[in-house]
């Protein structure tokens, strides 16, 4: 029988480091989805996740899987095709239509993790502008697009989705470029992924992760409507993304900001 904390209020959280084995970081349960309680279980490094008809369960896996935001990986076949997309990023455009896009069922799933409960959680974190979105659009037609919670200088990546091969890439690509830019260094993508890898994801053991994350949280940030002058306007101008030059030690990435916006 699996044994955490049940929270009741605004309860503290127990230490991460009491977080289950298996299933890999289970922290607690119960509490709530109150904007102060999303922001400091971010703070922590925490996250929710359950489905329908679970109580709200608390994570906090190790490792973590991260992206350096100043150093992703664009295998050479999608930066050959990006240049000559005609593609166009937004932020903060369609907050809600991006979350529910991602809850929306996948193929050989059944159901989502995004619960109205979580909807209406992270609407609320929107409005107040402590999450935000990326879109990809292609015309008119919402493509793709990346959704998480940004706390001081540290962005958490929650989900994206894509309606059309490359989509999701797109998005997350923009996101990172963006956070770059504005002195973000980290983007946490939560749990280990294969293909989350190959754009340049990388494991963190989760006590190296709470001590990046811990000055960043605290500092000065960007909150509000990130929809002014955020992403790049154009697709085609993150063809740079993945470039040799750039690295995980700290070398730079090439600058697409000469791209119109």
């Amino acid at each position: 029988m699996i044994r955490i904390p049940i929270l009741s209020g605004m309860q503290a959280f127990p230490p991460v480091e009491s977080a289950l084995v298996e299933p890999n970081g289970l922290l607690a349960a119960g509490g709530d989805l109150s904007v102060p309680r999303l922001l400091d279980a971010y703070a922590r490094g925490i996250f929710p996740w359950f489905s329908a008809g679970e109580p709200i369960l608390w994570w906090s896996p190790d490792p973590r899987m991260v992206f350096d935001a100043g150093a992703m990986h664009a295998p050479r076949r999608l930066r050959r095709w990006l240049r000559d997309c005609r593609w166009t990023l937004s932020a903060d455009r369609d907050f809600e239509a991006v979350v529910r896009a991602c809850a929306a069922p996948r193929a050989g799933q059944s159901g989502t993790w995004i619960t109205r409960a979580m909807l209406d959680a992270y609407l609320r974190l929107h409005d107040l502008g402590h999450a935000h979105s990326v879109e990809v659009w292609d015309g008119d037609d919402l493509v793709g697009g990346i959704y998480g919670v940004a706390r001081g200088r540290m962005f958490f990546g929650e989900s994206m989705f894509s309606r059309r091969d490359h989509a999701s890439k797109v998005a997350l690509l923009g996101l990172a470029d963006a956070l770059a830019r504005c002195g973000f260094p980290l983007l946490d993508a939560q749990v280990s992924s294969a293909h989350l890898a190959t754009l340049g994801a990388f494991e963190l053991a989760r006590s190296d992760f709470l001590a990046r994350i811990a000055t960043l949280v605290d500092a000065a940030g960007r909150v509000g409507s990130w929809s002014e002058g955020f992403v790049v306007g154009e697709a085609k101008c993150l063809a740079g993304a993945g470039d040799a030059s750039a690295s995980r030690d700290g070398a730079a990435a090439p600058s697409p900001t000469s791209c119109g916006r």
